[in-house]
């Protein structure tokens, strides 16, 4: 990556984090209500046994419902972060979860699931993503590197705000096939990457 690749991500985080810090929590729960009841009517999400989501954190859109609601329908996994890998873990019940060492996110305690082919979907958050399908992550790569090693359809969800004509991204980032949010109309409720 270019220095100045790295300098424009980086501001370009700077503006995003300044725009989710200005959303109220009220605002987060009834735009992340909207972006998940967009994900459950996706014919892909329907059809699909195995679908990885994450367990959000403050100002992402919210999800610890919609894999509550699940995980008695779908076998479902959520991220484990390991150091500088992301590992993949089933999620049960919140029984099942403890708080993670790194950003103290709750996550599945429990076996390791390596089976990456049998994953149908993945919901991928982010801090911004764009028209050409870009996803502009938190800066670690965790995602990236995990989505690298699997064909999965990638869902990008984010609140209107998180969308842009042009995020920052070379050849390195993995780009989604499509991305969700809770207002957009017609052809962009579910921009899909032909």
């Amino acid at each position: 990556m270019t220095e100045d690749l790295r300098a424009e991500k980086k501001a370009f985080r700077k503006k995003v984090n300044q725009l989710i810090a200005a959303q109220t929590p009220e605002q987060n729960l009834k735009a992340s209500a909207a972006i998940m009841e967009r994900i459950e009517k996706l014919p892909e999400f329907q059809k699909a046994k195995v679908v990885m989501a994450f367990w959000s954190f403050k100002g992402e859109v919210h999800t610890h419902d919609f894999v509550r609601k699940w995980a008695d329908r779908k076998q479902m996994l959520l991220p484990v972060v390991d150091g500088d890998d992301m590992l993949i873990k089933e999620y049960k019940d919140d029984s099942s979860m403890a708080e993670g060492g790194s950003f103290g996110i709750m996550e599945p305690v429990g076996a390791l699931f390596t089976e990456y082919g049998k994953i149908d979907f993945i919901i991928v958050p982010g801090l911004a993503f764009d028209r050409d399908f870009n996803r502009l992550g938190r800066g670690k790569a965790y995602y990236d590197k995990f989505l690298s090693k699997v064909d999965s359809l990638k869902a990008a969800i984010c609140f209107d705000f998180q969308f842009f004509d042009r995020v920052p991204a070379d050849e390195r980032d993995i780009r989604m096939d499509m991305v969700i949010a809770e207002s957009f109309q017609n052809e962009r409720s579910a921009l899909r990457r032909s």
